[in-house]
């Protein structure tokens, strides 16, 4: 089996780091880029012999870039603090880099809210390019939403990677709020212009994609909490766009 070196970002995840770590046992070397935690984080990843490196908080592509800049082996599995390894995914994984044929491999996530996993709202087919040779592929520079760009072949592991993004409506209206400030100014750097009514019309639109479209109702009240907050996600992002058209205009005001 080719060695592989599995990598994660921190701040302040002593809740569910543990659990993340426990399902990595198979992999031969765990990079952990910490950006400030103050909390039993780091001594928790010191438990599992973790290689860990201390760094200012550079944005979520340049910080993953950090990791798989300090990996030891080519091979690299990207996984996130909330994420756990299927006891399927471990057995495929170790099949899979027992003969690689390809350079990356998309992993199928199964992502739960409010600890019930979540099969429609346009999540059900989520397949994050995940595992990959760092001599053909990195991630990029994007500061929010970030993605491994590779030079090669790719394929594909079925078994799921669980994904516990939200498990409360308090912990997504948190993380709403940080990545929304950040895709707006990345949005609004790319010359991205809004206005109120713009961002009603986006929400609304998001809603009715996930909720209609993309069948979110058949994930009972789950589906619908989830739909209306990200629905609110898209609405503040594009608030927040306009926010800095007039922040950054001396001649207006926010009325």
């Amino acid at each position: 089996m080719e060695k592989v070196s599995a990598v994660i970002i921190t701040k302040n995840n002593e809740n569910i780091i543990t659990n993340c770590l426990n399902s990595l046992h198979w992999a031969d070397e765990i990079v952990i880029v910490d950006s400030g935690s103050t909390d039993k984080t780091l001594a928790i990843c010191e438990t599992f012999n973790c290689k860990i490196i201390k760094s200012p908080w550079l944005g979520f592509g340049k910080t993953k870039q950090l990791a798989v800049k300090n990996a030891s082996h080519n091979w690299i599995f990207s996984i996130d603090s909330d994420e756990v390894c299927s006891e399927e995914f471990n057995k495929d994984i170790r099949k899979t880099l027992s003969s690689p044929q390809h350079d990356g491999y998309h992993i199928k996530r199964r992502t739960f809210y409010l600890n019930k996993p979540i099969r429609f709202c346009g999540w059900q087919n989520d397949y994050p390019l995940r595992l990959f040779r760092k001599d053909k592929g990195d991630f990029n520079d994007r500061s929010i939403h970030e993605y491994v760009e590779l030079k090669g072949s790719k394929g594909k592991i079925m078994a799921l990677l669980y994904h516990h993004s939200f498990p409360t409506i308090s912990s997504h209206l948190q993380k709403m709020n940080h990545y929304t400030d950040l895709g707006a100014l990345e949005a609004y750097g790319k010359g991205k212009k809004s206005s109120p009514l713009s961002a009603v019309f986006k929400g609304v639109f998001k809603f009715v994609k996930m909720y209609f479209l993309k069948l979110g109702f058949l994930d009972g009240m789950p589906g619908y909490i989830l739909c209306k907050n990200s629905a609110f996600g898209v609405y503040l992002k594009y608030l927040k766009i306009y926010e800095l058209q007039l922040l950054n205009d001396p001649d207006s005001s926010l009325q």
